[in-house]
C-alpha cells in the first residue's frame, strides 16, 4: 500500500497523541478539517489504523515486573501449536506472544506485580498448558526503549 507524505505525517501525529481534535491535526498539517477527517477514515477503512487505545503506566497498576518467557514445545504438530496459542490467549498476564525461530518456539512478555506473582503464574497457569517441554525466563532489569509507534 502506498502512503503519501501527508498520510505518513498524520499517522505519526496520531501515534503520538490520538486524542487531539481533527482541527488540531489539520492545523499541523495545513489541511482542512474535512481533508484530515477523510484521510483518517480512509486509513481506518484500509486497515492501516486498526484501533485506538489508552496506554497504562505499569507501575501505577502494579504490573511493572516484566518477564520474557521462552517456551519450547514438546511436539510441533498443527494441533499442538494451535492448542498452545489458544491457551496463551486466555492468560491475562501475557501482554505479547511471539512465535519465533531458533532454540525456542515462543517468547511471551509477561507483566505481573513481583517475583512471587510470576511464580504463581508459572505454577498455576503456564505449566498447566500441555505440550510445554521447556521454559526459560529472563527478567527485565530496565526498559531502555518501549514504544507502540510503528516507524513508516
Amino acid at each position: 500500500m502506498q502512503l503519501d507524505k501527508t498520510d505518513k505525517k498524520l499517522i505519526k501525529l496520531l501515534q503520538e497523541d490520538c486524542k487531539k481534535t481533527t482541527k488540531q491535526y489539520a492545523d499541523q498539517l495545513e489541511l482542512s478539517k474535512t481533508a484530515v477527517y477523510e484521510r483518517i477514515r480512509r486509513l481506518e477503512r484500509l486497515g492501516v489504523i486498526t484501533k485506538y487505545v489508552a496506554l497504562v503506566n505499569k507501575e501505577k497498576v502494579l504490573r511493572n515486573f516484566t518477564v520474557l518467557c521462552h517456551i519450547r514445545l514438546t511436539q510441533h504438530s498443527k494441533n499442538n501449536v494451535l492448542q498452545f496459542e489458544r491457551e496463551v490467549l486466555k492468560l491475562e498476564e501475557v501482554s505479547e506472544c511471539f512465535h519465533v525461530s531458533g532454540d525456542y518456539d515462543y517468547i511471551l512478555k509477561v507483566n505481573v506485580e513481583d517475583m512471587n506473582r510470576y511464580r504463581e503464574f508459572m505454577v498455576a497457569k503456564l505449566t498447566a498448558i500441555s505440550n510445554i517441554g521447556h521454559t526459560q525466563s529472563s527478567f527485565v532489569i530496565n526498559e531502555v526503549k518501549s514504544t507502540t509507534a510503528v516507524h513508516i
